[in-house]
């Protein structure tokens, strides 16, 4: 990834992070909703179409760029018009299952699920080495409750295609905990084997921080007492050895390449300023350069104001 230059600069919202051709793309596909131009569905799709032409082989960022569009796009009937035109385009399926799935996850239930999991197996079938309709039936089988072996087997088959697929470890992750399917233990012992196993620069190098600051939010919201002393989970081996490890590292230009790298320096940044290590913090908030990613900030409140707060509190651009 290229940092951006250490002038301090306005906090804002960007689930794009620093994809500039996804950021372009979406302003594009806002303009033209906008416009209410006939054949407005097609020229929606041809540019969505265009545009993830342009990373094909590079599964990472095209994760990245597919989730970005299905949250922007989960309101929109554009994604289903293009898969219903093009029922063999795997494109157009993944993106309309993953559209359908995040619009069944901000409204607490799924339209269809038999109709999201039928695009992703139809997708897997018309381009077998693409990770990404199993990444999509990972999630969904995690809103549905799906028993252990089943979900484990989705998981294989991601591995299988993109051994270091970011979106499927923090699918694990988030499916092994005892808010899903799982229990601390098990979270444990995913996360020893993943540090085990992973380059510290993988795109999925952030699996173990985020499992320290879920647990870390799993704290908080006791309320009471216990929240008030949730700074002490920093003071566990466990968390500050994970701290320190990204710490070291992940902040280095040129250290990170994948697509969400930003999305991982804020999720620093929060457990950073989360532990009172803020003089840490400053080179992670430079980098980062303003560009908020909503979580863990949103857990606190506003994501840009929660952002901003940190940022002032380790004194960057002070």
């Amino acid at each position: 990834m290229a940092f951006l230059s250490s002038r301090r600069r306005r906090a804002r919202l960007a689930p794009e992070l620093d994809d500039a051709a996804l950021s372009r793309l979406l302003k594009s596909l806002q303009a033209t909703a906008g416009g209410g131009a006939i054949g407005t569905t097609d020229l929606y799709m041809a540019q969505v179409s265009r545009f993830l032409d342009q990373s094909r082989a590079d599964w990472d960022r095209r994760a990245h760029r597919l989730s970005v569009l299905a949250y922007h796009l989960s309101e929109s009937h554009g994604p289903r018009a293009w898969a219903a035109r093009e029922p063999r385009n795997a494109r157009a399926l993944v993106l309309s299952a993953w559209a359908q799935l995040e619009r069944g996850r901000s409204r607490g239930r799924l339209e269809d699920a038999a109709d999201i999991a039928d695009s992703c197996l139809r997708a897997a079938e018309l381009a077998p080495e693409d990770p990404t309709p199993w990444v999509v039936l990972l999630d969904l089988s995690r809103l549905e409750r799906r028993s252990q072996p089943e979900v484990f087997g989705l998981w294989n088959e991601v591995l299988t295609r993109d051994r270091w697929n970011r979106e499927a470890y923090l699918s694990m992750l988030r499916y092994l905990g005892p808010e899903e399917m799982g229990s601390r233990m098990q979270v444990l012992d995913f996360v020893d084997a993943v540090r085990a196993r992973t380059p510290t620069d993988a795109p999925c190098a952030a699996t173990e921080l985020t499992a320290q600051v879920l647990q870390y939010h799993s704290v908080l919201t006791l309320g009471g007492v216990e929240a008030l002393m949730a700074r002490n989970h920093w003071s566990h081996a466990s968390a500050a050895q994970a701290l320190d490890r990204a710490a070291h590292t992940w902040a280095q230009p040129g250290f990170f390449h994948h697509a969400a790298a930003l999305a991982d320096l804020n999720l620093l940044a929060y457990a950073l300023t989360a532990a009172e290590r803020r003089g840490e913090a400053r080179p992670v908030f430079e980098a980062i350069n303003g560009t908020v990613a909503a979580w863990p900030w949103s857990v606190g409140g506003d994501p840009v104001s929660e952002f901003e707060k940190a940022r002032i509190r380790s004194g960057t651009g002070v």
